[in-house]
């Protein structure tokens, strides 16, 4: 395994806010690509799709807390035929963040993927995935009788390469929400070997396939975090891929399928089941607790790695191993419970508090939150008609299916409806002000930003004011037993993270060294204080953290 210092490397994280598409589907690619032809980017679709990015990425700053974008220097630039893959597991929201997550200086435009049957609808949805010059596929899932024609798609798709486009493909084939990555399709692979066969007797031409990771710490759920991360670049040319010119032996392209798979799986969570998730995100907590100055990317790096050892074993068992790692993680989901029923978090076991503290804080949590709320109520009267719209609007669409079926819709009908119901609250609220709409068209948006910003901190506050009391109502023979329960099991996940993963032996001080002023990393405590008042964001010190009066920290049941 990598040493610490290779794989916790700082990571090159640029500044962007983000994120459009329906679910896309990347089958076998004769059976899904579709239809007319697909102009060049050279005309006014690139006008239109950056006009778009800019709307995008104002509603997914919006909707997410935090972020993060690393290795956008990988990126292949304008002009260099690339292929983006992507996981698939928040349908529209996924297209949403590639698009603005790729810097305009790198590539200018982004052609997306989405299912035919989005096109040619009377909705908002359909308007968007239009709009942003996207490309219908055919599925044969949507025609029984089996009359899907692709091969027209196909052929301009390859042109469209060829003249130095970059395509969005979800190799998946469906998003869904789930914990694993599903199997992928040869799609993919099957088009680079067809375009590499076109131009097999140019042998400068190349074409890159270009993977990335996009990992929600909650996806569907209001100022939530979010990381997307580009891995290097797949490079292929007919001169030093042969194997991939026609005719190719599938074997070849199963081959690459499965090195796309490994990529993009490498900077995400790729789970059999969402227990161990949960388990492998303790026991991060533990490892590196509240307060560590950690990125966003290295949390997420982190938990994979527990996540990863994990699944190694359930799959496999070491016939070495004793057993202390397979108990470790039976102990630590009994810990995990046991938060969860008493709706505390593992900090407030790693540090007791006297009663006394107790009591002081909660009131000084209290009348913070009481204070924010205050001076948030005339912006919540803003807000409360696109809070009320998203809400119903989800309600009645969780209804439609089983969560594993819709869940990974509902971020896309949160943007959407919170989006339009915006829109009408700002206009409506221009037109009461119509003698000062000059300056009301710019006030309104600010003022509702500002609300958001003293909202998100009033209801933080009063969460901890929440955990507090029932710290005090749990008791402290139940807070005792627990705390020295912890004690136990933080130093064997210390033990197993240093000894056998090879991780640093003192978290807080080695992140708190590395990096640089990246997005989503606070840098000692006056940064820390600093943020906490910033207009841009919230500080974030528990990556876990939402919108929310409770602690969001389980997931769906597996069955």
């Amino acid at each position: 395994m990598a040493g610490p210092g290779n794989y916790f490397r700082s990571p090159i994280t640029v500044k962007l806010a983000v994120g459009v598409h329906e679910r896309a589907s990347v089958g076998p690619l004769p059976l899904l690509l579709s239809l007319d032809s697909i102009p060049h980017p050279a005309v006014t679709n690139i006008a239109v799709a950056l006009n778009l990015g800019l709307l995008f990425r104002f509603v997914l700053k919006i909707f997410y807390g935090t972020i993060v974008v690393e290795n956008a220097d990988l990126i292949p630039e304008t002009g260099r035929p690339c292929i983006v893959c992507a996981n698939h597991s928040n349908s529209l929201t996924d297209a949403l963040l590639l698009v603005t997550s790729i810097p305009p200086w790198k590539r200018n435009m982004l052609r997306l993927t989405a299912k035919a049957t989005q096109f040619g609808r009377p909705t908002f949805t359909s308007w968007l995935i239009e709009s942003a010059g996207t490309v219908p596929l055919q599925r044969k899932k949507d025609h029984p009788d089996g009359t899907v024609d692709n091969s027209q798609v196909m052929a301009n798709l390859m042109v469209a390469l060829e003249n130095g486009d970059a395509t969005c493909l979800f190799p998946e084939g469906m998003s869904r929400y789930h914990p694993t990555i599903a199997p992928l399709k040869t799609g993919v692979a099957r088009l680079v070997s067809d375009v590499l066969s076109r131009n097999r007797n140019n042998p400068d031409f190349e074409i890159s396939v270009l993977t990335c990771s996009i990992t929600y710490m909650h996806r569907q759920h209001f100022r939530s975090d979010v990381l997307v991360t580009f891995h290097s670049p797949l490079t292929f040319t007919p001169k030093d891929n042969p194997e991939l010119l026609e005719p190719v032996d599938f074997t070849n392209v199963r081959v690459l399928t499965a090195q796309i798979h490994d990529k993009i799986s490498s900077g995400t969570f790729d789970s059999p089941s969402w227990d161990l998730i949960r388990t492998a995100k303790l026991t991060a907590r533990m490892y590196a607790p509240l307060g560590t100055m950690m990125t966003l990317g290295d949390h997420v790096r982190i938990v994979r790695t527990f996540l990863e050892e994990f699944k190694a074993l359930q799959s496999s068992p070491n016939p070495e191993d004793d057993g202390t790692v397979n108990q470790l993680q039976h102990d630590l989901k009994a810990y995990q419970d046991q938060l969860s029923k008493l709706a505390i978090k593992d900090d407030r076991i790693r540090r007791p508090l006297a009663r006394h503290t107790i009591l002081s804080r909660m009131l000084v949590r209290l009348t913070w939150s009481l204070c924010l709320f205050t001076i948030s109520l005339p912006g919540l009267i803003l807000w409360l008609p696109v809070f009320a719209t998203t809400f119903y609007a989800v309600h009645n669409f969780k209804k439609t299916g089983p969560i594993f079926d819709t869940w990974d819709e509902i971020a896309q009908y949160k943007l959407i409806y919170g989006l339009m119901s915006g829109i009408c609250v700002w206009f409506t609220a221009v037109a009461f002000t119509w003698p000062f709409a000059l300056v009301t068209t710019f006030l309104v948006p600010a003022f509702m930003w500002m609300t958001l910003r003293w909202f998100e901190d009033a209801v933080a506050a009063f969460r901890a004011f929440a955990t507090l009391l029932r710290l005090l109502l749990v008791g402290n023979p139940t807070l005792k037993k627990m705390h020295e329960s912890r004690k136990d099991l933080h130093a064997r996940v210390m033990n197993f993270a240093v000894s056998k993963l090879g991780l640093p032996d003192d978290p807080e001080v080695y992140f708190s060294h590395i990096g640089g002023k990246e997005k989503g990393r606070i840098r000692g405590n006056w940064d820390s204080k600093a943020r906490y008042f910033s207009i841009k964001r919230r500080r974030k010190r528990d990556w876990n953290e939402t919108l929310r009066l409770y602690d969001k920290v389980d997931y769906p049941d597996e069955e």
